[in-house]
């Protein structure tokens, strides 16, 4: 990468800019809900009849990105990093209610253009559209941050995320998922002609690093370190991402700060989660969302995210972090019993207080299940005391 731009862009070499070509011109398939078909869905074109259809409605387009941990993997493809997402930005203008819907309208009409030719889309409506592609819509209309969130549905995990910012104070938790590269160029390029990309004929693409210095990003991201800056700034703190990071086993860049940083994400993620139940539900969709087929990795995943909040948690009072590590726990078994995996009894010890009706002579301890129900974590007297072999 060459060095003649603001220290945090860089230009993208031949050989990134091959794997980028090949992240945007490969269909992802995305999946219709009941009878509705699966689309066959290149990211180049819906990119390119989003836009389109964002111009037509005089809402302009600064600039198109693609973000996070695709970007990351297109820059950094051997150190074993993978994504699941493709989270593309759209940097528009959003200045009032009308700006978000026609946003929405935008993108809804544009599947339509994806549905076979032997269908009847005269009789399909937005909401129909809507009901059978997307998997969820975010909108967010502060002081500070505007934006809006359309994930189409994938059932392998690889959701196409189309994002519309207007105003973002945060755009990334850790230095490793900090990256954007600006699409805009390549885009162009496409619309030109159909002939495919070669080294002698190619765009500039530049990346830039929201982290802030693109070159100490890049190293954090090749030899897997941790890094990140304020992040009591981060929803939750960035503690969840920041655990996912630690199992594939990343390593703090310096060991000193990251002792202050876990108990700054700590604090966040209790503050913007105080509830235990509101935990729980945080804790269960991320590891839906960031863990398809790798189910085994469900359980190291939560014993080191207990492991992080059981050294680092300074903003609770003592029977609130029982409440949470005996939470975490509980998922963690469940995931065990989910896998038909047996922990080692010798590293487990288990104490719990026999609810009241147990004294009751009329009261039979003898009980067939029908089914597996739910587990849903109760606040009532539950410890666990965890020795060597599960932290």
């Amino acid at each position: 990468m060459t060095e003649d731009l603001d220290h945090r862009f860089s230009y993208l070499t031949w050989d990134q800019i091959k794997i980028l070509d090949q992240v945007l011109t490969e269909a992802i398939p995305i999946h219709g809900r009941g009878n509705f078909p699966t689309l066959e869905v290149k990211p180049k074109d819906i990119i390119h009849m989003v836009k389109e259809q964002l111009i037509e409605k005089q809402i302009h387009v600064r600039d198109i990105r693609l973000n996070g941990s695709t970007a990351s993997h297109i820059l950094v493809k051997h150190n074993g990093t993978s994504y699941k997402d493709l989270d593309i930005i759209f940097g528009v203008e959003l200045p009032s209610e009308l700006e978000f819907q026609v946003v929405k309208e935008a993108v809804l009409n544009c599947l339509l253009d994806f549905l076979p030719k032997c269908v009847n889309k005269q009789k399909i409506t937005a909401q129909t559209m809507k009901d059978a592609y997307v998997q969820k819509m975010v909108k967010v209309s502060t002081d500070h941050d505007r934006w809006s969130l359309i994930s189409l549905s994938n059932n392998s995990g690889k959701n196409v995320e189309l994002k519309f910012v207007s105003s973002l104070r945060r755009q990334f938790e850790f230095s490793v998922d900090s990256f954007q590269i600006i699409l805009d160029s390549i885009l162009a390029i496409y619309t030109a002609s159909d002939r495919p990309l070669t080294q002698d004929c190619h765009p500039a693409v530049i990346a830039e690093s929201m982290y802030g210095d693109f070159s100490q990003a890049m190293d954090h991201l090749k030899y897997k370190l941790i890094s990140t800056r304020n992040p009591e700034e981060i929803r939750g703190g960035g503690l969840l991402k920041y655990s996912n990071l630690l199992v594939r086993d990343f390593k703090p860049a310096d060991e000193a700060e990251i002792k202050s940083l876990e108990r700054y994400m700590c604090s966040r993620f209790f503050i913007d989660f105080p509830d235990v139940a509101e935990q729980q539900r945080k804790i269960e969709s991320y590891l839906r969302n960031h863990f398809i087929g790798e189910e085994k990795s469900k359980y190291d995943y939560l014993m080191t995210l207990r492991g992080v909040v059981n050294k680092s948690t300074v903003c609770l009072m003592g029977h609130e972090r029982r409440q949470t590590l005996n939470m975490i726990t509980i998922l963690a078994l469940k995931v065990l019993g989910e896998q038909n995996i047996i922990p080692n009894a010798a590293n487990v010890t288990c104490y719990y207080q026999p609810a009241p009706y147990i004294s009751d002579r009329n009261f039979s301890n003898y009980y067939i299940a029908h089914g597996q129900p739910p587990v849903f974590y109760q606040p009532y007297p539950f410890h666990i005391q965890l020795q060597s072999g599960m932290v």
